[in-house]
């Protein structure tokens, strides 16, 4: 593996960071503070190819690997982890589905408009009872003629109201059984398909998450992504790049705390000196850059695994576990250097601090990870 970030990594890290300082940073303490969904932000990182960065170019996407979704989500997440967030969950999750599984005609149908950031995409699995066990879910699909008749609900939902577009996974035949799953592609303004509550979170806050409801909702065959059955099996799959992407998400939180923190540490005059001259502040600063490095390094592995199409289950699941692990603690590291000041909304930390947790959840907890790295070290 080549360790220097390439020279389209770099103009993206350069791109995205006189974005953020122009059209993000400016606003994100006003979006966070109000739950504010930036949705017209969204179409203009399509303008700049961030909405599709997987796609490939004929479907009007970037057509960019791995390494390079890595910097933009890293980069993004570094000014503000709620827009690195939505970006993640609208690339890897709904667009992704629909690449991996669909057919040419749904492709061409749907992919454009997710690429140019036209449309947001939403992705359901999760329900009220079903979190790790996306399995015992309750949502229902029943065939009636050329059509599916769905009923049930999704909970956590990113760009729950906001999304033009969800891929859901909902049941077709027998709860509790892997081939009982399948996947259908359902358009806002569907009849029987509606938004339900939003949730009032603790971070991520411009990051909408709310419910999907289905009440009676007809779809028709033809948006169904890959054969009836199978929407467990894809899911699995899609969540093996979504764990690069919440790892992505926390290796920025990791840099922008930590940047805050080195830049804060050589300005705060205590007992006549800097604070990063204090041994107990400074071999934080050391903990924080090591592990900031590892977690790049698994990333990265994970990025070169996954462009080359090979298995990525495992080290996914790692990058995933070590690097949101990591950035909760470096948060938590970034406030106690800032002391008082870290408490407060005047400095990035406090944010950040709010942010980091999500990741240790989201795309699967830290347990189930550790679960999905076992049974892979031991079969």
């Amino acid at each position: 593996m080549n360790f220097e970030n390439s020279e389209t990594q770099k103009m993206i890290a350069q791109s995205i960071r006189d974005f953020a300082k122009q059209h993000i940073a400016p606003f994100m303490m006003d979006w966070d503070e109000n739950q504010t969904f930036p949705i017209d932000l969204f179409r203009q990182l399509g303008e700049m190819g961030f909405m599709g960065v997987l796609v490939p170019e004929k479907y009007g996407g970037s057509g960019l690997g791995y390494h390079e979704y890595i910097t933009i989500i890293e980069e993004i997440s570094k000014v503000d982890s709620s827009i690195g967030l939505s970006v993640a969950a609208h690339n890897s999750l709904c667009t992704n589905h629909i690449l991996e599984f669909a057919n040419d005609i749904q492709k061409e149908k749907w992919l454009p408009k997710l690429a140019s950031g036209a449309w947001i995409g939403a992705w359901g699995l999760t329900e009220h009872n079903t979190g790790s066990d996306a399995g015992g879910m309750s949502t229902t699909a029943v065939k009636d003629g050329d059509y599916y008749v769905l009923n049930g609900a999704k909970n956590f939902i990113t760009h729950g109201i906001s999304g033009h577009i969800a891929v859901v996974v909902v049941r077709t035949g027998e709860k509790g059984d892997s081939k009982g799953m399948t996947t259908f592609v359902i358009e806002k303004g569907t009849v029987g398909f509606t938004s339900g509550k939003k949730e009032n979170k603790l971070g991520m806050r411009a990051s909408e998450t709310a419910e999907l409801i289905f009440a009676n909702c007809r779809v028709h065959k033809d948006n169904i992504l890959g054969e009836v059955g199978q929407g467990f099996v894809q899911a699995l799959k899609v969540l093996d790049g979504g764990r690069i992407s919440i790892g992505a998400l926390s290796l920025g939180i990791s840099k922008g705390a930590y940047e805050a923190s080195l830049k804060y540490s050589k300005e705060r005059i205590q007992f006549g000196k800097p604070i990063s001259e204090f041994q107990g502040v400074s071999f934080k600063l050391a903990d924080m850059a090591t592990e900031i490095e590892a977690s790049e390094l698994l990333l990265h592995k994970a990025a070169f695994l996954k462009n080359n199409g090979e298995k990525v289950t495992k080290i996914g699941a790692m990058a995933k576990m070590f690097a949101s692990e990591v950035c909760v603690k470096i948060a938590n590291d970034a406030v106690q250097i800032h002391g008082g000041y870290g408490y407060t909304k005047d400095y990035p930390v406090e944010k950040f601090y709010r942010d980091a947790k999500l990741c240790t959840i989201g795309e699967g907890t830290t347990e189930i990870q550790k679960l999905v790295i076992s049974r892979n070290i031991l079969k």
